[in-house]
């Protein structure tokens, strides 16, 4: 039994028991909580040694149950698995799960009886290739899945990710295809902004001299303004003594023309004085005309006298007043002309400005 446990047995009913804790001893009621069982192999034939383990002269296998169940192995000191000890084991044709691995004491006599079909199967699993058929069927039946398993992956490769991996290529090229745009507007912009600065430096150097012939010539301008003002200067002074004399000269005709016309207003009115008194000597004469016609006659040739000196009287005042009207003009003119030379004398100056 204990040779059968620790080679990895799984059915119990060949070690006569119900459960692994009943193999501890009493099941752990007497403060034993595990049980172990190692055995060593000579390993130092070679030739028939398991594959791997060539260069091991002993192995040592430990299989180990503590109350609860849990089991352990332990190859060479090492913690392994069950399926390892099994393939250990496998490799030798040694399989203790095989039926008949172990012949009890009272199925001897059912072996004798054994039909040649179940002989057969007890040598088969007795030399260990029953153990290889059953690893074909099982690794048939795995590769089947496997295979399953492998056309669900092709069928979902070209149903869901062909589909969506060519979508992603394309998305990557027009990626990188936008990538490839942008950056050749990036490059263009940067080439165009530096066209924009070249030209942008070129037109402030050109403002620049442009800039110097304009204060250039705002200097030359003002020199000349300088120049225009002082001959300005002297163009007013000039025109204001001018101004002065006509004025002068002027007053001089307006005084004489005006005592003239005083005169001659004196005159009038001493003539209408005159004429007023001869109207009423006229009236005299016309109420003593009854007295004698020579008187009469006298009077009236007295009376066309008078009014032949009142109309004389008469044509001189309408000369004074057709003389004050004409100076007046003259006035007039006198002022526009010296209006006009001024502004001459101005566009002279102008004129001798710019041909020098």
């Amino acid at each position: 039994d204990s040779i059968c446990f620790v080679l990895g047995i799984s059915n119990l009913t060949q070690v006569r028991v119900g459960n692994l804790s009943e193999l501890v001893y009493k099941q752990g009621q007497a403060g034993v909580t595990k049980a172990s069982v190692t055995v060593v192999f000579n390993n130092e034939e070679k030739s028939r040694s398991p594959v791997g383990y060539e260069e091991h002269d002993k192995i040592t296998i430990t299989r180990q149950i503590v109350i609860g169940g849990r089991n352990r192995y332990l190859l060479n000191s090492h913690n392994v698995q069950q399926n390892q000890i099994q393939n250990l084991f496998h490799s030798v044709s040694l399989n203790v799960n095989n039926p008949h691995f172990l012949i009890m004491q009272g199925r001897i006599t059912k072996v004798i009886n054994m039909k040649p079909q179940e002989t057969l199967g007890m040598i088969e699993e007795a030399a260990g290739t029953r153990m290889y058929e059953n690893k074909k069927v099982g690794a048939l039946k795995t590769l089947e899945k496997k295979q399953n398993k492998v056309d669900e992956i092709n069928r979902l490769l070209a149903e869901e990710i062909t589909p969506t991996l060519e979508k992603l290529q394309r998305e990557r090229a027009n990626y990188m295809l936008w990538v490839s745009n942008n950056n050749e507007i990036e490059r263009l912009e940067r080439f165009c902004i530096a066209y924009e600065y070249i030209q942008v430096t070129h037109r402030l150097e050109n403002k620049n001299q442009q800039l110097d012939e304009m204060e250039n010539t705002l200097r030359q301008l003002v020199t000349d303004l300088k120049a225009l003002e002082l001959r300005e200067k002297e163009a007013q002074k000039e025109l204001k003594d001018r101004s002065a004399k006509r004025d002068t000269q002027a007053s001089k005709d307006l005084k004489k023309i005006e005592d003239e016309h005083s005169k001659l207003a004196k005159e009038v009115v001493i003539t209408e004085s005159k004429l007023k008194n001869r109207e009423s000597d006229l009236q005299a004469e016309v109420e003593s005309q009854k007295t004698g016609q020579s008187v009469m006659a006298e009077l009236l040739k007295h009376v066309e006298a008078k009014e032949k000196v009142a109309t004389k009287e008469q044509e001189k005042w309408d000369a004074l007043a057709a003389e004050e009207a004409g100076a007046r003009k003259d006035i007039e003119k006198a002022q526009w002309s010296m209006q006009a030379m001024v502004a001459g004398v101005a566009t002279q100056q102008e004129g001798e400005g710019e041909g020098e």
